[in-house]
């Protein structure tokens, strides 16, 4: 069988799950009539509502004969533990980049891995009929990035695709009929190769992806790189140390045929498939026949540089909306995640109400805790803290990011300045030849950009676009000052009312309506001074039987602020907690008791 494997990468919304559906649907995977939804392979609810790609998806089509695996990964550097299993299963990349925007920090990140494996990537400039498409100066910064991520002179001899996913058409040159996907077909046919396996030896495959299936159990998906496997086989189970953990029997072929999974009694080396029957083996342990001793290398995850301490929601308003609430059930579910996700790593702390839950960055645990609530798990996060390490010489090192930001001239000075407080360094400014824009980029701790976006968005007016991925660790910047404005803070247990909101709205913006519970130590509002307020959102207007003199005040609310997850992540300080429940978030103290507070803040804030 003809087959060929390949991977899609870009960056965020540059138009990779469109291109797909394009594949998709011009192969005839799709009947004429079919009713497709718009980006087929975004299944996930958090996918579609973001318009991300967060966990890779396989699909297959069949081109004149041939067998192409095609697999979707997540754009974004925090999902990099997906994109790095991904890369080594496939034999050829597609790199997709956007025709206005050009190569981009996530397109940087995964090309890199990438190149590092070998892979000679085909070049698809897409949405190169928008109206501001600049295709040929895009594909001189792609060659540019090739460079300066060190690809060899064969990757460097990379073929160019000119495209509009969404419009379903790709041409060698934009002088050509925009006809179709024919010359992608094509192009990935002539230059990918086959997967190099060998058919005669013992059966053997790497597992890459984990999931679990309600009917049929766990799957592990993976390339078969040796040998044939048959459904009722019995292999071995090896783990990176080539140790054996367990022998089991095959009892589900599973491989993607278009979209849908379809069972088969044998497959071969080369392809991709999904297995089940086996009960302890994970991601990155190698499948094999029992007469192999030597696992297959797999590649290595970048580190976690992010953590935060989930824990029990005991707030007064505790098991209100959720069902899932206590410790045990968390830690069960956070290990049922940390299994399928290797980027993540959890522990215990030195309670037993709270675990410490790592990864790649504030994005990708805000999935994570987004997914917990919609399973009607309560949960209390801990603001977000960098993961520090020492080197050989015992320097203190800290993570580092490539920060692009896109910004109107006017905003670039102000921008300069918040990430200069901020540690970060202007590594570069280009000047965009289209409109009045320009483009910074920074060399800036991670620490420092916790809570900084929300402030960007601000700064810019809501025109700035800023892209972030992690470079490396790098010497200790030293304290950065937090500027943060100090918070209103209820003294009172009940219900918020609007004459008392209305009341207290010189002291600073409010984060809740009227008609809202509150409890003593729960946030409600932001301070215009540094200083903490303890206020009374529940006093109600005085009522007497003396007439005043004049009309009634018009009750007159200014509409709340509302935090998103990844907003009220970053904004609460170390002494703050934020309640997530599957229908609120409300930010609260650590420690809500006002008394116990003041004798415990030189030890929370130490």
């Amino acid at each position: 069988m003809n087959m060929r494997n390949i991977a899609i990468i870009a960056h965020v919304d540059h138009g990779k799950t469109t291109l797909v559906d394009g594949l998709l649907k011009q192969s005839g995977t799709f009947r004429d009539n079919q009713k497709v939804a718009e980006c087929v392979m975004d299944s996930n609810d958090l996918e579609r509502e973001r318009g991300i790609t967060i966990l890779s998806k396989c699909t297959s089509v069949n081109w004149h004969g041939t067998h192409i695996n095609i697999v979707d990964t997540p754009g974004h550097a925090d999902f990099g533990g997906e994109v790095e299993r991904i890369l080594s299963m496939v034999d050829g990349v597609v790199l997709l980049v956007d025709a206005s925007e050009g190569p981009m920090p996530q397109t940087k990140f995964v090309l890199g891995k990438a190149l590092k494996l070998g892979l000679c990537p085909i070049v698809v400039i897409n949405k190169a009929d928008k109206a501001d498409a600049r295709v040929d100066e895009v594909l001189d910064e792609v060659f540019d990035l090739f460079v300066s991520l060190n690809a060899n002179d064969k990757q460097l001899d990379f073929p160019v695709l000119y495209a509009s996913g969404r419009n379903g058409w790709a041409v060698k040159d934009m002088s050509d009929e925009k006809k179709d996907l024919t010359p992608l077909f094509q192009l990935i046919l002539d230059y990918v190769p086959e997967p190099a396996c060998d058919l005669n030896a013992p059966f053997s495959m790497l597992a890459t992806t984990l999931e679990a299936n309600k009917f049929i159990g766990r799957l592990l998906t993976g390339k078969i790189q040796t040998g044939t496997l048959h459904v009722n086989d019995t292999v071995k189970v090896l783990d990176g140390q080539n140790k054996e953990l367990e022998r089991v029997r095959i009892s589900k072929i599973l491989a993607y045929r278009g979209l849908d999974r379809v069972a088969l009694e044998e497959a071969h080396a080369g392809d991709i498939v999904a297995v089940a029957g086996i009960v302890k083996g994970t991601v990155a342990d190698t499948i094999c026949a029992l007469d192999v001793n030597q696992a297959i290398k797999a590649q290595p995850i970048d580190p976690p540089t992010l953590a935060m301490t989930f824990s029990i929601n005991d707030s007064p308003l505790a098991g209100r909306e959720g069902d899932k609430v206590t410790s045990r059930m968390i830690w069960d579910r956070l290990c049922k995640e940390a299994e399928g996700n290797i980027a993540l790593k959890i522990s215990r702390t030195d309670s037993s109400d709270s675990f410490e839950v790592a990864g790649r960055g504030e994005l990708q645990l805000g999935v994570l805790i987004e997914t917990m609530r919609r399973e009607g798990f309560e949960l209390s996060i801990s603001r977000p803290r960098v993961l520090m390490k020492r080197d050989e010489n015992g320097q203190l090192l800290e993570p580092f990011e490539e920060v692009v930001i896109d910004v109107d001239e006017e905003f670039s000075g102000n921008v300069v300045e918040k990430l200069g407080q901020r540690k970060a360094e202007l590594v570069e400014m280009i000047p965009s030849q289209i409109g009045n824009k320009v483009r910074l980029i920074f060399n800036a701790p991670s620490r420092g950009l916790i809570g900084y976006h929300s402030e960007f968005l601000t700064d810019t007016r809501g025109t700035g676009i800023m892209n972030r991925s992690f470079k490396d660790y790098e010497p200790y910047k030293g304290e950065i000052d937090s500027r943060r404005n100090g918070v209103l803070v209820s003294s009172e247990n009940g219900t918020a009312v609007a004459y008392s909101l209305w009341k207290l709205q010189d002291r600073g913006p409010m984060f809740i309506d009227a008609n809202v519970p509150v409890y003593v130590g729960m946030i409600i509002g932001e301070h215009t001074k540094s200083n903490d307020l303890e206020v009374n959102p529940t006093k109600a207007k005085q009522l007497t039987n003396i007439r005043a003199a004049g009309k009634d005040e018009a009750i007159d609310l200014i509409p709340p602020r509302k935090l998103s997850l990844e907003q009220a992540l970053s904004y609460i300080q170390e002494d703050e907690l934020l309640e997530v429940t599957p229908k609120t978030l409300r930010l609260r103290k650590r420690i809500l008791d006002p008394i116990a507070r003041k004798r415990a803040k030189p030890e929370v804030m130490a």
